[in-house]
Formats: C-alpha cells, sequence, structure tokens
C-alpha cells in the first residue's frame, strides 16, 4: 500500500509516525537497546510519534543503501504495514543512500545528523544561537542534492527536514548558500569578540567561571536551577538546554562565581555543529572549573563520558584545566549498584555522587567546588583604616574573611586568598 510520499513535498510535520533504525556494527561499545531509546528521545523531542524501533547487525557498509537488500524490504514492509511517513536511521547517510532509502521504504529518510540539525533548529531561542543553527543546517545541506533545498520554517522554528506550515522555499543556488554562510560567520565572529570582552571584563574583576558540561539530559540544567535558584528549562527530554545561561552564585570562601549551563552534548554530534557552536562553548574553554556531570544509572554512561571528553578536546578546552564528575541520578539506581557506586565513587578524588533531583551531596558538591578553586590560596593580615569601607569590601568580595579585630584603632583583617588577588590588593593601596 502506497503513502503518497514524494520526495519534493512537506507533507510531514509534528506528529509524524516514525521508525527508527539502528544500524549496529561490529564490535560497538554501545548498548543497542540503549540506543535505540536515545535516537528515539531525540525523534520525540521534536514531536515525531515514534511506532517501531529495529536494530539490524551491519557487518559491512552497503555504499547504496548502508544496510542490506534483505533489511531494507523487511523496514518498507513495516512502513506499508503502519503507513509510517518517516525512517530515522541512527548513523550518518550519504546523500546517494538517503535518497536511494527514500525510494525504497516509500518515505522520507533523515540520518542522526538531520534529526540533530532538526532539534537545535527547533529549540535555539537567542538570535545567537539561530545563527549558529542555521549556518551549521545550510552547511549539512550545501552537499546534499537528495531533495529541493529545505526551508527556513516560520511559525515553529526548526529548518523543515520534517516540513511543516509557514514556510518559505530557499531558492537552491549554491552559490546563495555559500554568500549566506559567509554572512552568518560574519555575524557570528562579532558575537565572539562581544563575548570576549565581557569575559575580559568579568577576569579582571576577576569571578571565576564554572561550566557545567555533560552529555544531553545527564542533568546539567536540574543542577543549575539547584545551585542558582533559577528556573532554567529542566525536563527529562533531550536537549532541553541549548543556549547558555550564565548566573552568579556565591560559595563557601568565594563571594561571586559565574556558573554556566551550556548545550549537552551527544555521541556523533555532527561537526557543521561543534563549529558552529563555539562562540557559544567558549564559556566551557575559559572555565577555570569543569563540572562534568554524568547519568551514571546509564547503562552507556562509560561511553557517554568519553563522547564528552572527545568534543571537549574538539573545541580546544586544555587537559590541564581542573575538571571532576557529578555522578548524578544516584535515586535512580537500586540500593545493590547504589553500593557498588558509592564505594567506587569513595576511592576517587575527582568524582562526586549526587541526585540533583533530591538534592542528596549537592552540599559536598558546593564545598568541593569551592575547596578545588581556593587550592593555593594562603592566609594574610591585613590592616586597614576603619574609614576605608571599599577596602573592607573588596576583602570580603575577593577572599575569604576568617578574622576581623581592632587593634590600636586600626581594622584587621586575616583574610585567605589567592596570591594575586594580594598583589592586586596591594596594588590598589599603593
Amino acid at each position: 500500500m502506497s503513502t503518497g510520499f514524494d520526495r519534493d513535498a512537506d507533507e510531514f510535520s509534528r506528529g509524524a509516525r516514525a521508525i527508527v533504525v539502528y544500524p549496529e556494527m561490529g564490535g560497538s561499545s554501545r548498548d543497542a537497546e540503549a540506543r535505540l531509546e536515545e535516537t528515539a528521545g531525540l525523534a520525540a523531542a521534536i514531536g515525531v510519534e515514534v511506532r517501531e524501533k529495529l536494530s539490524v547487525k551491519l557487518r559491512q557498509p552497503k555504499p547504496g543503501t548502508l544496510i542490506g537488500s534483505g533489511q531494507v524490504d523487511a523496514i518498507a514492509e513495516t512502513v506499508r504495514d503502519q503507513e509510517l511517513q518517516l525512517a530515522v536511521f541512527d548513523a550518518a547517510l550519504t546523500p546517494v543512500q538517503q535518497r536511494n532509502l527514500e525510494t525504497a521504504l516509500g518515505c522520507k529518510v533523515i540520518d542522526r545528523t538531520g534529526l540533530i540539525l532538526e532539534i537545535f533548529g527547533e529549540r535555539a531561542r537567542t538570535a545567537e544561537g539561530r545563527l549558529q543553527v542555521e549556518l551549521a543546517h545550510l552547511d549539512y545541506q550545501a552537499g546534499r542534492l537528495v531533495r529541493s533545498w529545505t526551508h527556513l520554517e516560520r511559525q515553529r522554528g526548526g529548518f523543515g527536514f520534517l516540513g511543516g506550515p509557514g514556510e518559505t522555499q530557499i531558492e537552491a543556488d549554491r552559490r546563495l548558500i555559500r554568500d549566506r554562510m559567509a554572512r552568518l560567520r560574519k555575524e557570528l565572529d562579532q558575537v565572539s569578540r562581544t563575548r570576549t570582552l565581557h569575559r575580559d571584563r568579568r577576569q579582571r574583576a576577576p569571578w571565576p567561571v564554572i561550566a557545567l558540561v555533560g552529555y544531553t539530559n545527564a542533568g546539567k540544567s536540574t543542577i543549575f536551577n539547584r545551585l542558582t535558584g533559577s528556573d532554567v528549562m529542566a525536563e527529562n527530554l533531550l536537549f532541553a538546554t541549548l543556549d547558555p545561561t550564565l548566573r552568579q552564585i556565591s560559595l563557601p570562601g568565594i563571594d561571586k562565581a559565574i556558573l554556566s549551563d551550556t548545550v549537552g552534548f551527544v555521541s556523533e554530534l555532527p561537526t557543521q555543529l561543534v563549529a558552529a557552536f563555539k562562540a557559544t562553548l567558549e564559556e566551557v574553554v575559559s572555565a577555570d572549573l569543569l563540572i562534568h556531570v554524568r547519568d551514571i544509572a546509564h547503562p552507556d554512561s562509560e561511553a557517554q563520558r568519553a563522547d564528552v571528553e572527545k568534543v571537549l578536546g574538539e573545541i580546544g578546552v586544555a587537559e590541564a584545566t581542573p575538571r571532576f564528575e557529578a555522578w548524578n541520578k544516584l535515586d535512580l539506581l537500586d540500593d545493590e549498584h547504589r553500593g557498588q557506586l558509592l564505594e567506587d565513587a569513595g576511592k576517587r578524588e575527582d568524582v562526586m555522587p549526587i541526585s540533583a533531583m533530591t538534592g542528596e551531596g549537592v552540599d559536598a558538591l558546593i564545598e568541593t567546588v569551592a575547596a578545588r578553586l581556593t587550592e593555593g590560596h594562603r592566609r594574610y593580615t591585613i590592616t586597614l583604616d576603619p574609614a576605608d569601607g571599599a577596602g573592607a569590601a573588596w576583602l570580603h568580595q575577593h577572599g575569604e574573611v576568617l578574622e576581623q579585630r581592632v587593634e590600636d584603632q586600626q581594622s584587621v583583617y586575616e583574610v585567605r586568598m589567592a596570591p594575586r588577588d594580594y598583589e592586586r590588593f596591594e596594588t590598589r593601596r599603593a
């Protein structure tokens, strides 16, 4: 039975019925079921109704269709029987493979990169985020002749991989695409310069920057909200956060610090997005401390950790940047796994087991962050004129005032602070 599919049409929108296909390569460290669930979650994040999930063994990729002809026929039968409109392949498809699969299956086909780009297109809220996603999207589409050029949808966001109402078509001309990409890069360069100015201003303050990083849906935004009292979108949803969020917080011994909540990483993150989001991720690159939030209850937690570390390297985060791991979602573990995890964490100095949802371990996390940021601080005895209110405020802002007393009509402060801050204070008084 025909689904009435037309490759150049945009008849699909939110609510499209879909099958998710995971071509399982030999030797993969991934749990196939967990990978299918992740991809189904990615599809659900943009309103796709996943009817079927299928893992297919792949010994050798086929140039024309990636998977074998028998597997293609079986999927086509499922598409016909259930009148599915979309097949999501959890793999990178070449334009030829995408076109051939669409013809064979009789439905629209998107690969992992297209799916992630669609999510980013729908979720980006700031002007900068929209620029970054559009640039990545155009870069991806520039070499793909699977169908007429996609559309910028004005009503719901996104970039038209799934179609929808309210679209205006982009002229299918490579030169115009390249010109548009050049303009986008110039605008993003300006954003980057502006961010650099803001960051330099903070460093002159200076306030330490703490960046939350991790796999998507690991719980970064939940931790961010708990530490800052904010209401950043935090749901059991992949890519709930795209645009960076910065908040000022206080820590023991640190009057002011900047906490940054960043976009979640994902395995096989499209190279177009890694490049486009470098401006946003500069907060991570320049951070004084990284907190790598891990969903420790996930079956692929270790593989996700490796994915995050890989992306951190790709965006230029120095290996020397201080970091530790927050093993999140303790509340989802049974007693046996929880006990083993706490025992393992107790043997390491770079790990903090927590539950962002219940608050368990969060106070210890705060103490650990403060201790890590104040490593190398020394104790100084500083004498001020009692009328020097600005000097006293500076000491409270940049150090930990351990004791305050009056001697010979002078205010004496015992302060623990970084040597560089003490030198700046002495320069201020000179």
